[in-house]
């Protein structure tokens, strides 16, 4: 058994102890404590915050070619830290291994892209007239914060952290309070390869070092990902100071399969968005609408194709999927789990096999669910709510406009996705679903694409990520400097 990791605070290039240290256990087995995390308070966030504020003059004022070769090292620190950090990542999530290398991949992804990028959007714009000349320029907004959660930490730190160094700031990371130590660790190398203070890390209660984060003055910006509910307490609090915000919440995502779609085809293609990170993805597949008189069909597919697939420790080649990251979501999921069963409304049943069955106890494992629901209508716990976990909801819908109707009710809209074999017609029934995204004939992480905007409408978030200028702007102001050519007193 490897002996616990020891993840301290990294503020100001050093090492930061804490009275207090949490034991981080392995999702997939109890009985070994992954890492003892420092619990940051309210001072260290100040000391943080200081020390990002006091090096943010100095690395803005770097040429821009001088912020990009830094990039180009984290970069390579990146793959460098797959050989370790990828079976730590596995162990203190909870992640398949496949889907560990992935985050590493996006990770490294993000920062060619932006580096590809980056140049470009800095330029100044500079616009002349009988009147003026005026040059408008990009500045970076100071310090900036970014808050992410346990399901994809890595993946999701480099949604913000790539673009806030990049365009001149500063930066504070609040690592997940479950599954920090991969991340810790990997931010802690990037620290090491930066001046002082340009990158720090706390770790602790995200209700309380948020807080800390939207109160201190010097933070102009936060970018934050997780539940709806965090995300609005956490804009409440940025609203005092006019602090600036990114949002990217929670989602219900809907599929909807249209009538010409080829079930033999379109359900091994939907496990990934379904059910990767045994179903913990925020814009995972939630709720599949398909033809009524085919639904069926349908779910005999889905647990014929699911019943092959194992679920077990993510270390196993023989396990597909992992086990769930934490006890408060474990016990949310086998909740709706248990609800189903006892709703006549809802057939629900449990497909595929254990890869390690002396760990089941030992463990947050959760075998796949494929539920039905008998009506046309979003009225059941396991489609109202987001799962996060290994429950695939069907619904049956009479018309493709009911289908689109019953889609679109949710108070989400992350992403969503259209299934058929007429890919014109599947283009025009995603145009109607109100989603930051819809994909046609795919859904997963595999079907995202750097330069195309992530994000949600309604409550699934505000502002949006992995994208260019869009993106970027998040993290800059502009600043206008005009020269008039003739002056008040002439005209």
């Amino acid at each position: 058994m490897p002996e616990p990791i020891i993840i301290n605070n990294w503020i100001n290039n050093k090492e930061v102890t804490a009275e207090k240290y949490n034991d981080c256990y392995d999702p997939g087995k109890f009985d070994e404590i992954v890492s003892k995390v420092a619990q940051g308070t309210e001072a260290d966030i100040e000391a943080a915050c200081e020390a990002a504020h006091a090096a943010q003059p100095a690395w803005e004022a770097l040429p821009l070619s001088e912020r990009k070769a830094y990039a180009e090292k984290l970069l390579q620190i990146t793959q460098e830290s797959m050989a370790d950090l990828v079976d730590l990542e596995v162990r203190d999530c909870g992640h398949e291994r496949r889907t560990a290398e992935v985050d590493f991949g996006i990770a490294m992804g993000s920062w060619q892209y932006y580096l590809s990028v980056i140049d470009k959007f800095m330029e100044s714009e500079v616009i002349e007239d009988e009147t003026s000349w005026t040059r408008i320029d990009k500045v970076a907004k100071g310090v900036c914060a970014g808050i992410v959660p346990w399901n994809m930490p890595i993946c999701l730190t480099m949604s913000k952290l790539p673009l806030a160094l990049l365009t001149g700031n500063t930066f504070i990371l609040k690592p997940p309070s479950t599954g920090p130590a991969a991340l810790t660790e990997l931010m802690k190398r990037y620290a090491q390869a930066l001046p002082d203070g340009v990158l720090n890390v706390v770790n602790g209660s995200g209700s309380r070092l948020g807080k800390a984060l939207a109160a201190n003055p010097y933070v102009r910006k936060i970018g934050f990902t997780g539940g709806t509910a965090g995300g609005i307490a956490l804009n409440v609090e940025c609203a005092q100071e006019l602090k600036a915000t990114t949002m990217e919440l929670g989602g219900n995502d809907a599929a909807i399969v249209l009538a010409d779609a080829d079930p033999a085809k379109v359900v091994p293609e939907m496990l990934h968005g379904c059910l990767d990170r045994s179903g913990q993805i925020c814009f995972a597949i939630k709720r599949i609408y398909v033809p009524k008189d085919r639904i069926d069909e349908y779910f005999e597919i889905f647990k014929e194709v699911v019943g092959q697939l194992k679920t077990g420790y993510g270390m196993n080649p023989d396990a597909y999927y992992g086990p769930l990251n934490n006890k408060n979501q474990y016990d949310f999921v086998n909740g709706l789990i248990e609800e189903s069963k006892n709703d006549p409304n809802v057939d629900i049943v449990e497909v595929g096999g254990k890869s390690d069955p002396e760990l089941w106890d030992k463990g947050y494992y959760i075998m796949p669910h494929i539920a039905k629901a008998h009506h046309c209508a979003n009225d059941v716990s396991v489609v109202t709510q987001e799962q996060f976990g290994p429950i695939i909801p069907l619904i049956p819908y009479e018309t493709e406009e009911q289908a689109i109707e019953l889609a679109n009710d949710s108070e989400f809209g992350l992403c969503s996705s259209v299934w058929g074999a007429d890919t014109d017609h599947a283009a025009e029934v995603a145009t109607q679903i109100r989603a930051g995204q819809t994909f046609v004939n795919g859904h997963s992480l595999f079907a995202l694409d750097f330069g195309v905007p992530f994000g949600g409408f309604k409550q699934s978030g505000l502002g949006r990520e992995f994208t260019g200028d869009l993106s970027l702007s998040a993290y800059i102001d502009w600043h206008a400097v005009r020269i008039l050519k003739t002056s008040e007193v002439d005209k």
